[in-house]
């Protein structure tokens, strides 16, 4: 006969192995993340999102994918070890996409790399590593000689991006790199990472291009910049150069509703929105974000937050 104090054990042991599988589960570590290191476009630095940077991690090897103001730092709270990274990838040559390229290097060797980082970016990403070095070459040199720490200047290996096409292939990830219009820039790419888990494309900065939905065609998850419009107009409307700047911003960004354009046409599972333009107007909020982009994309739509994970399969 089973008494109540008894009872009252087995159901807990049952509800106990019931819960097992879910917190095993929770517990696994999966093999192929996205972390939004930051999601506000612009060189502005404020107290909100931090500046365009993001993180595919397959397999515990870390891909950074652009370098604004802050990235260092996000890498520490997203748990990320600088010294761990062995990839970077630049979209372009704007200041809020490659400010702490080098500092991002330097700040792991500081932390104790002692491997290479691999570097890609358009044309002038290998000039701008040379120069990186000549401008720090006191500290550098000082630093070898007084810490006995290992030449840095030998292990971060930029490559510059002249055409489309694959530009990394590891066992694990192939890169492909695509040239999309942000104007006046020409030498801008977006990046698809196809992984044991899925594919993921970064859209860069861009334009309206419909020809990168056909290079994002199927994606697992679609990673686009966006513009909201609205903002836009009370952004301008308090800067002293605003018709100029309203001109370069609907020129070389891609409008909430456009974004869901892509993605349709695309027919990716997943829509991130991020790299926000403007990304620091406390009126704007998800909705606004999403609202014109549910107009032509019906499929799922996730506004990116800093630090926000994402797994994969997603």
């Amino acid at each position: 006969m089973i008494d109540r104090r008894n009872a009252l054990k087995l159901a807990l042991g049952s509800a106990a192995l019931l819960a097992a599988p879910s917190v095993r589960a929770q517990g696994t570590k999966p093999r192929t993340r996205i972390v939004f290191l930051g999601t506000k476009g612009g060189p502005r630095v404020g107290i909100g999102a931090s500046s365009p940077a993001n993180l595919v991690v397959v397999n515990d090897t870390p891909f950074v994918i652009d370098c604004g103001m802050g990235v260092s730092r996000q890498l520490v709270n997203a748990g990320v070890p600088i010294p761990s990274v062995k990839y970077i990838f630049i979209s372009h040559h704007h200041s809020d996409h490659n400010l702490e390229y080098g500092n991002l290097f330097y700040n792991g060797w500081a932390a104790g790399l002692s491997t290479p980082i691999h570097s890609f970016g358009p044309k002038g990403i290998e000039a701008m590593t040379k120069e990186y070095w000549e401008l720090n070459k006191f500290d550098v040199e000082t630093r070898i000689a007084d810490e006995g720490r290992p030449d840095p200047r030998k292990l971060l290996i930029a490559k510059d991006i002249t055409d489309d096409g694959v530009v990394l292939k590891t066992p694990d990830v192939t890169v492909t790199a695509f040239r999309t219009p942000h104007p006046p820039i020409v030498d801008n790419f977006a990046y698809k990472f196809e992984t044991p888990d899925g594919t993921i494309v970064f859209s860069s900065d861009t334009a309206y291009n419909p020809k990168l939905a056909e290079f994002a065609k199927s994606a697992d998850v679609l990673v686009h910049e966006c513009l909201y419009i609205p903002a836009v107009d009370r952004l301008v409307a308090k800067t002293k150069n605003g018709a100029t700047l309203k001109k370069h911003l609907l020129d070389s960004h891609t409008s909430t509703e456009d974004v869901g354009r892509i993605a349709a046409t695309a027919g990716v599972k997943t829509l991130v929105l991020s790299h926000f333009v403007p990304g620091d107007d406390p009126d704007v909020t998800d909705d606004d974000w999403t609202r014109d982009v549910k107009t032509n994309f019906k499929g799922r739509i996730v506004v990116a937050k800093d630090l926000m994970e994402l797994k994969l399969p997603v």
